[in-house]
């Protein structure tokens, strides 16, 4: 096991992995940026080393100065979160060449894994339905032939990165042009990457990830599924586990293809299968996230299993000491993601309590956030028997829940779960927040 290991992010999921590393007996260095200077997961680190300024491109996007807070600190592993360098093969193989484990897939798995291109073909020939569309596409007038033979309507989509940027509805030839210059503007800008492709749009649906663990030994387990089709601009912002609308069946059904399609391409870490669902019970594989997701946290306070301890223990060549009959998966696990909507400090927070309510956050009083980097500034995630008593938990906590001097989205987060569509679950990708 590691005596040492860097975290290369920020924000609540460093908070998170830190925790993770003290419970686990790890000594943890954190890197910030200049803007994160006083930041909480620097405070909670054994060690830490401002890497650059406040831009991430000049630090947590800055392979070099990573690795030589890795080297000095003497740390053997980096845990690279999500977002920033977790799904880059460029900086998981410098990892290597300085003899510093990557806490993820392999740079070979990530090459294949994180072209969704590319992905789409692999996992059809381990027996995944994929969802009909075109490979990279070089222009509009490209785009607009392909999009013809598919029909419209249709979505572009960045080949690169996730959180929603990078893709467009296009419901006809005359939006292709504007859409398709939009999209891949988008793409380069957030990921370095304007490559785009095209999908037939399925509606209604809904958005279903399947969670998966995979040790170096062949061990492969799928720990359920999370809907997450309430989405604002594509972005997620409700998920919880398991899915209102998927019975024992399909379940079942859907998890032995996900953990037979890892284990048929050597996958080895943790990772999420997506797939959108049709009204029909149809699951159409979409993309394959090599990383550790922001909604993680559904999935363990449903299980009861800690992926970001198990993702350090199978990057140390430790075996899963379960196996797929072991996961129970009874009851209802709701996270919510807290948003800023603007820059602000903290001047007062009260979180709520309660049995099985979790916060996930950087946020103390003083804390100033800025509008360097992403959005998300918390996570509240419930756990209770059933969906109804959880509907109601996740309602009260909310209501609960207070953080002033920062603008935030907690008022429309309740409204979401107060509306008819949640409480019932019979919500789809459509869902409009109000």
């Amino acid at each position: 096991m590691f005596s040492k290991i860097l975290v290369a992010n920020r924000g609540e999921i460093a908070v998170r992995i830190i925790r993770a590393c003290k419970e686990m007996g790890i000594s943890s260095v954190a890197v910030y940026s200049e803007a994160d200077a006083e930041s909480l997961h620097v405070a909670m680190a054994d060690e830490s080393y401002c890497i650059g300024k406040a831009d991430a491109a000049d630090s947590y996007l800055n392979h070099d100065r990573i690795i030589s807070a890795a080297l000095v600190s003497g740390a053997q592993a980096i845990h690279p979160g999500y977002g920033f360098l977790s799904e880059n093969p460029d900086f998981a193989e410098a990892c290597t060449r300085n003899d510093i484990v990557f806490i993820g897939p392999s740079s070979e798995n990530m090459r294949n894994l994180g072209d969704k291109e590319t992905v789409k073909s692999v996992m059809e020939e381990q027996g995944l339905e994929v969802i009909p569309g075109t490979g990279i596409l070089k222009s509009s007038k490209e785009a607009e032939k392909k999009a013809e033979k598919l029909g419209y309507p249709v979505m572009l989509k960045a080949r690169a990165g996730g959180g929603g940027r990078g893709i467009r509805l296009i419901r006809n030839s005359s939006e292709m042009k504007d859409g398709f210059t939009a999209a891949s503007a988008e793409a380069k800008a957030a990921f370095g990457d304007g490559g785009v492709y095209m999908e037939k749009y399925i509606n209604p649906a809904r958005h279903i990830e399947m969670q998966i663990l995979a040790d170096e030994f062949g061990n492969v387990v799928c720990l359920g599924e999370r809907d997450c089709s309430i989405q604002i601009r594509n972005k997620k912002i409700i998920e919880e586990s398991p899915s209102p609308t998927i019975d024992k069946d399909q379940r079942e059904a859907l998890m032995k293809k996900a953990a037979d399609a890892v284990k048929g391409i050597g996958y080895i870490g943790a990772g999420t299968l997506e797939f959108l669902a049709d009204e029909k019970g149809g699951a159409y594989f979409m993309e394959m996230n090599i990383r550790l997701q922001v909604e993680h946290t559904v999935t363990e306070a449903l299980t009861g299993i800690d992926l970001v301890k198990w993702q350090i223990r199978i990057a140390a060549g430790i075996p899963l000491n379960f196996e797929q009959k072991d996961v129970d998966l009874k009851g209802c696990a709701i996270e919510c993601r807290v948003n800023a909507l603007a820059p602000g400090k903290v001047e007062f927070m009260h979180l709520p309590g309660g049995p099985f309510v979790r916060f996930d956050t950087f946020l103390v009083t003083g804390t100033q956030v800025t509008g360097y980097y992403d959005s998300l500034i918390g996570k509240l995630i419930i756990y209770s028997a059933n969906r109804e008593e959880s509907v109601r938990k996740i309602k009260a906590a909310l209501c609960e829940l207070i953080i002033e001097g920062v603008p935030n989205n907690i008022a429309q987060l309740i409204n979401i779960v107060d509306s008819e569509e949640f409480m019932t679950g019979r919500y789809d990708l459509n869902y409009k927040a109000e």
